[in-house]
This record gives C-alpha cells, sequence and structure tokens, in this order.
C-alpha cells in the first residue's frame, strides 16, 4: 500500500495562478492512471486546465514540501443546468490518505457556491469513486438524468468503450450515472448536509485546512 510520505501534510484549497506550474504533471498522471484502468479520459489540453484555474474552477491539494497531491475541476453543461466535477486525480505518492476525500469535499462545495441550483453528476467505472459521490447524496440514475449536451459526449470517443455507447444510442455504457439534485437543499449551506446525518468523518476540511494522512 502506498502511503502519504512521513512528515508532510497536504492542504486542499481553490487553485489559483501559481499553480499552473503543476498541470503538466498533472496531465501525465491523468493519462498515466487511465492506461492503467484500462480506460480513455476526456482529452485535456494544457490550455484547458490552465483556464479552469484561472476562473477559478479547480481545487488543488498541495503536501508542505511542494509536491501537487491532488486536483479536480468543475464543467458545467447545458447553460449551468447541469455541473460535473472532473479530473479528480491524486498522486501516487499521496494515495490512501484522505486526499480524494478532502478534494472531493472542496470542489463540492465549490460547484455548490458557484451554481447553487445545478444538478452534479458524475459517471465513473471506479467503486472509490461511487462510493465518496454515494456518501456526498449522489444516487445512480440513467444516462438520460444526467446532461444531454454533445459537447459532454463528445469527450467520450477518446474512451475505449466508446464505441459501446454509441452501439446503445448514448443511453448506456459501463460507466455508472451518479447525480446530485440540489431540490430541497437550501443553497450553499447545505452542502454539510447534502450528504447525509450518517455521513463519515472527513479527512479534511474546507478552506484550505490541513488533510491528516
Amino acid at each position: 500500500m502506498e502511503e502519504e510520505p512521513e512528515g508532510h501534510r497536504t492542504h486542499v484549497r481553490i487553485a489559483g495562478p501559481a499553480d499552473v506550474k503543476y498541470v503538466y504533471p498533472i496531465l501525465r498522471e491523468m493519462e498515466a492512471s487511465a492506461k492503467a484502468r484500462g480506460t480513455g479520459i476526456a482529452r485535456r489540453t494544457p490550455q484547458s486546465l490552465c483556464q479552469k484555474i484561472y476562473e477559478g474552477k479547480a481545487v488543488i491539494a498541495l503536501a508542505d514540501n511542494g509536491d501537487w497531491a491532488g486536483f479536480s475541476y468543475i464543467e458545467s453543461w447545458g447553460d449551468g443546468d447541469f455541473v460535473s466535477n472532473s479530473g479528480l486525480i491524486v498522486n501516487p505518492a499521496y494515495r490512501h490518505g484522505g486526499v480524494a476525500r478532502a478534494i472531493k469535499e472542496e470542489i463540492f462545495g465549490l460547484s455548490r457556491r458557484k451554481y447553487p441550483g445545478a444538478k452534479i453528476f458524475s459517471i465513473t467505472t471506479g467503486a472509490a469513486v461511487m462510493k465518496l459521490n454515494n456518501e456526498f447524496g449522489f444516487r445512480p440514475v440513467t444516462y438520460a438524468e444526467i446532461t444531454q449536451d454533445a459537447k459532454f459526449w463528445d469527450q467520450c470517443r477518446h474512451c475505449v468503450n466508446h464505441a459501446v455507447l454509441e452501439s446503445q444510442g448514448r443511453q448506456r455504457c459501463l460507466c455508472t450515472a451518479m447525480l446530485f439534485s440540489p431540490e430541497g437543499v437550501e443553497g450553499a449551506e447545505g452542502v454539510e448536509g447534502a450528504a447525509g446525518a450518517e455521513r463519515p468523518e472527513k479527512a479534511g476540511r474546507l478552506g484550505g485546512k490541513p488533510v491528516m494522512a
């Protein structure tokens, strides 16, 4: 099991312009992780990730030794009716230490603040991501219940399973679709309650506070 390097703590916060220096290693790890899983990913360019950072739509985890520990960003679809939390990646040296959960908490909260009326969705084959989504109040849905924006589905053409998706009329594939609906949640303050009262103790806190691994 890989563990966080001894003596280093990680901090999660909204990414800023100074963090663009991490874009290339983040992209390399995204591609390596997809290959290891045997899946494809949306084609992301350095420019697209830099743009998300400059727009305040990205979250980064940094270790106190200057390493990047994790990353994720927001995409909006259908004129802001739907939002996806995309590109969640953790540096292999910092896995199994609560970084993914802390990033998920921060990006989920950022999504709720920027798009309080939007539905937040995810499609994934990863059991760990599905488990995290469930803890934050996401539920499995059919593809018909998430965005129908053609730009979103066009990203799937880089996946090894794209032929399966197309043969099913983009209605089903190997990925599980999960959705969080803001109905019944009062504004951005509803982030804490959205995952339910039984949510496990969090590994990190919002606002760039330390994440204990």
